[in-house]
């Protein structure tokens, strides 16, 4: 009992109630007023994530049919392996239904209740009991699921986190440097993954390794009308704080960075439990899984590309800095009102204070990327394929409306993107720009993985800026129409309407050196063009 209550504190689940739940498709957040991934699972589009690879780490894991007593009555959940740390799991043994719940997110195959990628390989690994484990067990976990599959995991979902009681650094903070939070980033670049973190829920929370720079934290989302379009007031999201804030219990980024990437639906989310009785379920631990599992539709979706050859694909497609630009690029913010002027956009999110993106700073200053409670928005699956299923365009000829690139970029140098087409007067612009937190393993034994009791270092984080230029200025300074030049950020964030109808450019540049003097990035863009 002491173990599975240690799950569920250290778990992010809000409640778990076994209620009795009448499933549809409207109330369903996978449906048209959640994520809409209900719509690419069907023709033309068939994505499901077939052959596509990802993975789950917490404390416990979900029970493997044919393994596990747990789930012998259930085959709605299909895993491709499951583990301990980094061995194999041991039958009946720290199997949990919050675990479960998640990985039903992600993979369910049950017709009623569907996960976002039913076809994807899910490889789940347990940490264990918290009592004896702890980062550098998690960081282990973290790095087996990354190496499943050949090496080839798009998408690593983190539905835990430790408290900064748990950390044995003196006075911890969430700087960063927190044992867990390195390896995040450290694995993401050598590893190629994109990770999906659970954001800070609750007073106090669990909060490490929020403070990553290279992954995607994820708040969650409530109905208003039947319509995921409100930032949930559990959720642990807000400015940096200060020590006072601290002492209180709230745990925020120093210096303020932003710690929430995107918006998911997480209240009252219709789930099976392990015995196959429905249940409803609320936190973000269940958000966080529809990041994940929609990186696995969009990763069919580009292999589908690649294997073709279609035109403006490659392999670049498949990278974790790509796969954070599009869907943070993709998010919902304001409804558009049926001239297309904001993107398509499907709804309008506010926040706990019922406050919209145009009234957010992030809006109004371009020092401020990230809202601090919604990111860049609500996750929308329908819009991420469409800013990603226009390919890569890179820099060397004019660009459509939509698309994205992954390139790099020397030390005070900058990249012009030439739009095209001239823009529409009073049309929004979406741009993202992201890049990685430069993390070493400090490798003692030389065998290029992670061991317990080795650490990592923190070689920061290179500067990048982004603006949009009308065509013909040449200082980005001057000319600029709107920029995102946050110096602490690793992502920039561009959404503002365009003042007069005209031709314009996408310029990135890189300000300052950190650590390297080339700086690889990825960059997704989304305008209305003149027809």
């Amino acid at each position: 009992m002491t173990k599975k209550l240690t799950w569920i504190i250290w778990g992010l689940s809000a409640s778990c109630l076994s209620a009795p739940v009448i499933a549809s498709v409207l109330e369903s957040a996978l449906g048209t007023n959640g994520i809409d991934a209900l719509k690419v699972h069907q023709a033309p589009y068939n994505l499901i994530g077939r052959k596509i690879a990802i993975g789950q780490v917490e404390i416990g894991r979900p029970g493997m049919f044919g393994w596990d007593k747990a789930v012998s009555k259930n085959r709605a959940i299909s895993l491709a392996a499951v583990f301990l740390r980094n061995g194999p799991a041991k039958s009946n043994s720290g199997v949990d239904s919050h675990a479960y719940n998640v990985a039903g997110v992600m993979v369910s195959q049950d017709k009623a209740l569907p996960g976002v990628a039913p076809g994807a390989r899910l490889y789940s690994s347990a940490v264990g009991s918290t009592k004896n484990m702890g980062q550098p067990e998690e960081c282990l976990s973290a790095q087996h699921v990354a190496l499943q599959n050949a090496g080839d995991v798009r998408a690593i979902n983190f539905s835990f986190g430790e408290p900064l009681s748990r950390d044995p650094r003196p006075e911890a903070t969430l700087d960063g440097n927190a044992l867990l939070t390195l390896c995040v980033d450290w694995s993401s670049r050598v590893h190629d993954v994109l990770y999906a973190i659970a954001g800070n829920q609750g007073k106090g929370g669990i909060p490490i390794p929020t403070d990553n720079f290279n992954g995607i934290n994820v708040a969650f989302s409530s109905r208003r009308g039947g319509v995921f379009n409100k930032v949930d007031v559990a959720n642990l999201a807000g400015a940096n704080q200060g020590v006072s804030g601290r002492l209180a219990g709230r745990e925020f980024n120093l210096g303020g960075r932003r710690a929430i990437s995107l918006v998911a639906p997480g209240n009252n989310i219709p789930l099976l439990n392990p015995d196959g009785k429905l249940n409803k379920v609320t936190g973000t631990s269940f958000a966080t899984p529809q990041v994940t599992a929609t990186v696995a539709l969009l990763q069919e979706f580009a292999d589908r590309q690649t294997r073709t050859k279609q035109p403006h694909w490659s392999i670049d497609a498949r990278r974790h800095q790509v796969m954070k630009a599009v869907l943070l690029n993709s998010a919902d913010k304001m409804l558009d009102s049926g001239d297309g002027l904001r993107l398509g956009m499907t709804r309008t999110l506010i926040d706990k204070q019922n406050q919209n993106w145009l009234d957010s700073d992030a809006y109004k200053d371009p020092k401020i990327p990230l809202d601090a409670q919604m990111g860049a928005g609500h996750l929308n699956v329908s819009r991420a394929y469409q800013q990603f299923s226009a390919g890569q365009w890179q820099a060397s000829a004019a660009v459509p409306a939509i698309g994205w690139d992954y390139r790099t970029i020397d030390v005070e140098a900058f990249v012009d993107y030439i739009l095209a087409k001239p823009l529409k007067q009073e049309s929004f612009v979406a741009v993202t720009l992201n890049w990685n937190r430069l993390v070493e393993l400090n490798d003692r034994n030389k065998n290029q993985q992670y061991d317990v009791g080795e650490n990592f270092r923190d070689r920061g984080l290179n500067n990048l800026d982004l603006y949009l230029v009308k065509a013909d200025a040449q200082n980005s300074d001057s000319g600029a129409i709107c920029s995102s030049i946050s110096q602490i950020d690793s992502v920039e964030h561009i959404f503002c309407p365009v003042p007069a109808a005209g031709n314009y450019k996408i310029r990135v540049q890189f300000r300052q050196k950190i650590n390297e003097a080339t700086q690889p990035y990825s960059l997704a863009w989304w305008s209305v063009p003149i027809n």
